[in-house]
C-alpha cells in the first residue's frame, strides 16, 4: 500500500448516531470509512474490501461481535487484521475473551469520545 493511499476503516455498528459521529470524525482525520450495521455485512465487507482496520460493536443484529470474531479467526484474518472493539459492555470476562481472540483493544462506549478512538487507531496502524 502506498503512503498516499488513505487507510481504510470498516465500522461495524448498528447505532446510527454513534456510526455518524465516528465516521465524520474519522473522515475529517483523512481515513476512508465504510459503515455496515450488522455482523454478517461486516464479514462480507472484510472479505471484499480488505480494510486496514475494523471497529466492531459487540451487540449487533444478524451476527454479534463474538460471531464476527469467530469467523475472522476461522478464516485466518485474526490476529493479522487489527480489530478494536467499541461496545456498551465492559464486563471483564467479555474483554478478556475478545483480547484472547486477537483484538487489539477494547473501548467501552460510555468511557470514550471520538478522539479516543482516533488515538487508538493511530496507535494500531
Amino acid at each position: 500500500m502506498s503512503d498516499n493511499k488513505k487507510k481504510s476503516i470498516l465500522l461495524i455498528e448498528d447505532d446510527n448516531i454513534i456510526a455518524d459521529i465516528l465516521s465524520e470524525r474519522l473522515k475529517k482525520a483523512g481515513y476512508a470509512i465504510k459503515v455496515v450495521n450488522n455482523g454478517r455485512l461486516g464479514i462480507l465487507a472484510i472479505n471484499t474490501k480488505r480494510p486496514d482496520i475494523v471497529l466492531l460493536d459487540m451487540f449487533l443484529p444478524v451476527l454479534d461481535g463474538f460471531g464476527v470474531l469467530e469467523e475472522l479467526k476461522k478464516s485466518g484474518f485474526l490476529p493479522k487484521l487489527p480489530v478494536i472493539i467499541i461496545s456498551n459492555s465492559g464486563q471483564s470476562i467479555e474483554v478478556e475473551r475478545a483480547l484472547k481472540m486477537g483484538v487489539r483493544d477494547y473501548l467501552v462506549k460510555l468511557n470514550f469520545n471520538p478522539n479516543d478512538v482516533l488515538k487508538k487507531i493511530k496507535q494500531v496502524l
